[in-house]
């Protein structure tokens, strides 16, 4: 593979679920340095470190929670200490908690939105303002989802923190391009890993269901996910601004 992010540091939220690990992965193969956050402590992080390390990159990992400012602040400061500062920026950490609007909490709509919107909001304008104070160029991609378009009845709170992540890309992009930090979103549909992994694994008759409703009759594997992220941190891709890059199979032909 070549290495076209050799040089490149990689900040990647949610970094220890199964999308982050596969991008965090996937960017390390392309030559990236990588700096993975979770709220899991740092013994949880040891198979996947090393399994960078063996890549032949550098790696850090930090315990963090995205709905802190603050938390950003520190991670992004020890990062910069440690790598240098950050040019590939992935919110990607998110939660889900499947209910209908009648059993919704008041803590269970604010937990998703602080993590999925807040969260990915307070990582980006953190790390943004770093790549324009030293004047440097980068890339924004945002994990977002096919759900930011498409109702999901089960999934309220969900579904509106990706539609307003979506719009936060578009704003995002439209005010940093004109300094080279290009922003985009990656959109899957149906995964079969991370959140949506989870549920098809507790419930085997939705995963076949799920997979009969996509037009391709695939699921998306994590893998996939990280390629099309590595995809749009690209230094030769000049000109995808503001964009989703919707990967669903189908799902939206149908709605």
């Amino acid at each position: 593979m070549t290495q076209n992010l050799k040089n490149q540091i990689a900040l990647i939220s949610g970094g220890l679920g199964d999308i982050g690990k596969a991008i965090a992965l996937e960017l390390a193969r392309r030559g990236a340095d990588i700096a993975l956050g979770d709220i899991a402590d740092a013994e949880a992080a040891a198979k996947v470190l090393l399994a960078i390390e063996n890549l032949g990159v550098r790696v850090t990992y930090h315990q963090v929670d995205v709905a802190s400012p603050a938390a950003i602040q520190h991670w992004l400061d020890d990062v910069e200490k440690e790598l240098g500062i950050p040019n590939l920026i992935i919110p990607n950490a998110a939660i889900v908690k499947p209910s209908s609007l009648v059993e919704i909490s008041s803590d269970d709509w604010n937990s998703q939105l602080n993590v999925n919107l807040s969260g990915a909001f307070y990582l980006a304008q953190n790390a943004a303002k770093r790549l324009l104070k030293n004047k440097r160029a980068g890339r924004i991609v945002f994990v977002g989802s096919w759900a930011a378009h498409a109702p999901h009845v089960n999934m309220i709170p969900y579904s509106v923190s990706k539609a307003g992540l979506r719009m936060l890309c578009k704003c995002m992009a439209l005010e940093l391009a004109p300094h080279q930090i290009l922003v985009n979103e990656v959109a899957p549909g149906y995964v079969d890993a991370g959140l949506s992994g989870k549920i098809f694994d507790t419930n085997p008759a939705l995963r076949k269901s799920a997979t009969e409703k996509v037009p391709n009759r695939q699921l998306i594997a994590a893998e996939e996910v990280a390629a099309q992220v590595a995809y749009l941190c690209d230094p030769q891709n000049k000109h995808i601004v503001g964009s989703t890059l919707l990967m669903d199979g189908g799902l939206s032909l149908q709605t």
